[in-house]
């Protein structure tokens, strides 16, 4: 059974840090893309960042590229999401995301197959 789960959301002022985990169980997270999406409510869910599994390259949406970093560990089978200099408009339900297309990773969510529960960032001060 394919699984994943999200933690380390939470309350942040604005300009502080968070990290995000996505625990991968079902499936080895060195096979698949990876992506992280958010949503706020009444709004469409929206790619953030993706890790490719065909030669772990990493891509951004504009609004957070140069403050968010995306990394696996592969012996953990787990995919991280660092947030820095956090702003407002980041606060969302962060979900990741697993896709066993193999070629480059999209930000779309019709990629992906399989979704974790989300995790809710609030960036406010």
């Amino acid at each position: 059974q394919v699984l994943l789960v999200e933690s380390g959301g939470g309350l942040v002022t604005p300009g502080g840090s968070l990290r995000l985990t996505c625990i991968a169980s079902g499936f080895t997270v060195h096979y698949y893309n990876i992506g992280w999406f958010r949503q706020v409510p009444g709004k469409e869910r929206e790619g953030v960042s993706c890790i490719s599994s065909s030669d772990g390259r990493t891509y951004y949406a504009d609004s957070v590229n140069g403050r968010f970093t995306v990394s696996k560990d592969n012996a953990k089978n787990t995919v991280y999401l660092q947030m820095n200099n956090l702003k407002p408009e980041d606060t969302a339900v962060y979900y990741c995301a697993a896709s066993s297309r193999f070629r480059r990773c999209v930000l779309w969510t019709g990629e992906y197959a399989y979704w974790g529960q989300g995790t809710q960032v609030t960036v406010s001060s």
